[in-house]
């Protein structure tokens, strides 16, 4: 079985957001790792090569730091890792990374696509369905449980108040959801393979697309400003008699807050 895995690397969940003086997020000195959604999705993919044989191969798009989240992949037990880098990329936004994905996806064999749910940073969730409608295969999404048996994969899937069973002919797009399964740490001697294992980088020209359809020049979608919420006040303390206390509680709600 040939299964392939869409990564992204992300902020770390820890980390602080800064804002330049240009609106946009400042990225330097900030810890990358890989989304935490699309860990789940990779060890996934590991075991169903451990089930069924085959290679894993995985996938993202992303800045010069992005070869260290494909290493992590590679540590954990996947075969081969592709990285699509080039400059041109900056400010791409769904629509461009699922074309550019695709594009990429085309020169690699697949039975199965596996990714996370969504991207902790943005938080659209967009990307692997966009690439599921340009492949032309069907896609399900915030799956934890997989089953595969011949080319026909079961999947479990959340739903508002519970969840439902689904059968999807291979080869299908499915994105995963925490509970699928717990994904294993890097070994050491898995890091030591990962070094010569193989990583292919890719750039625009390579996929045969242009600049043009990349980046800011060839997104749907442009980001404006980026700015971080309003400083929470501190809390406020009302003394006095309870008669008096609750007459300035109910006054601050009405007429202050607004929330009664």
């Amino acid at each position: 079985m040939n299964i392939l895995v869409c990564l992204k690397q992300t902020f770390d969940t820890e980390a602080k957001i800064v804002i330049n003086p240009q609106g946009q997020i400042d990225s330097t000195g900030v810890n990358l790792i890989m989304n935490p959604y699309d860990e789940f999705a990779v060890e996934e993919g590991i075991r169903l090569k451990e089930k069924f044989g085959g290679e894993v191969t995985v996938l993202s798009m992303g800045g010069p730091k992005v070869s260290e989240v494909l290493r992590t992949a590679l540590a954990m037990g996947a075969d081969k890792a592709v990285a699509i880098q080039d400059p041109a990329l900056e400010g791409s936004d769904e629509f461009v990374t699922a074309v550019v994905l695709a594009k990429a996806v085309q020169n690699i064999p697949y039975d199965i696509i596996l990714s996370g749910r969504i991207a902790i940073d943005d938080g659209s969730s967009q990307v692997t369905t966009r690439l599921a409608e340009l492949l032309g295969v069907p896609s399900v999404s915030t799956v934890t449980e997989l089953k595969v048996e011949g080319m026909t994969a079961t999947v479990s899937r959340d739903i508002d108040g519970g969840s439902e069973v689904l059968e999807v002919p291979l080869p299908a797009v499915i994105t995963a959801q925490k509970g699928l399964n717990e994904p294993r740490y890097p070994s050491v001697a898995g890091i030591m393979k990962a070094k010569k294992k193989e990583l292919k980088t890719l750039t625009l020209a390579d996929l045969g697309l242009s600049a043009a359809e990349a980046g800011t020049q060839g997104a749907k979608m442009k980001v404006v400003n980026i700015s971080l919420p309003p400083a929470r006040q501190a809390g406020r303390l009302i003394q006095g008699e309870p008669p008096q206390a609750v007459a300035e509680l109910v006054n601050a709600l009405m007429n202050e807050a607004k929330v009664i």
